[in-house]
């Protein structure tokens, strides 16, 4: 399904020519809905959410990267043959993702992102993955939009957290708990939970097991 957040004209998408970036690559999507797909990875620079166990710290502070042009990105996701690129981060929202976005699919490509959604919504995709923290929490004018939802849990706390957020999206909206890797005394209790309320399914970092990036 095309989306595009409601306050943006199709007549005024705001042009940009490049964006802060920490990597970019051709890989498998590892967790959520697409686990196991080929997908082209954009991964931005610059983060206020500050989770204490994101494994990609190091993309937090924007100046510390290179800007990257929107034509060279689109030129390696072409090249790459893929059907599915993923705008990441960091916290892609920073960025008005409007051009990346819109040039992407330009190559009939389809366009995803991965967002706690705590920054107004921009850009034209095709997926919209929200994995909301309880420390920043999501605008509201994301959940309309959403078509994933991964909470990341360690504790009782994050269940709750989770179900609040479940309840703002719509019905056709992918549920997901999701334990986080260094920590794994948390799955008893997702697997628990899952059996319980099987609207809720597991996502894993199989990324991590198959050790691709």
């Amino acid at each position: 399904m095309y989306k595009v957040s409601e306050h943006i004209n199709l007549q005024e998408v705001t042009v940009q020519d490049d964006y802060p970036v920490m990597e970019h690559f051709y890989t498998i999507q590892g967790e959520g809905v697409h686990t196991g797909k080929a997908a082209y990875f954009i991964r931005t620079a610059g983060c206020d959410v500050g989770c204490w166990w994101c494994d990609v710290k190091e993309s937090w502070e924007e100046e510390k990267h290179p800007r990257v042009s929107v034509d060279f990105l689109v030129n390696q996701v072409k090249q790459s043959g893929t059907d599915m690129a993923v705008i990441t981060g960091g916290e892609p929202l920073l960025h008005n993702l409007d051009s990346l976005t819109s040039a992407i699919r330009k190559e009939g490509v389809k366009t995803h992102i991965e967002t706690s959604g705590s920054s107004p919504i921009s850009g034209f995709f095709d997926w919209i993955t929200l994995s909301p923290k309880r420390f920043k929490k999501p605008l509201d004018e994301i959940f309309p939009y959403v078509d994933e939802l991964k909470v990341v849990v360690l504790t009782k706390k994050d269940l709750i957290w989770a179900e609040e957020n479940a309840k703002k999206c719509p019905p056709h909206t992918h549920l997901l708990l999701q334990p986080e890797w260094d920590t794994p005394q948390s799955i008893p209790l997702i697997v628990e939970y899952v059996k319980k309320n099987p609207r809720w399914g597991i996502s894993l970092q199989t990324h991590k097991y198959l050790q691709v990036p």
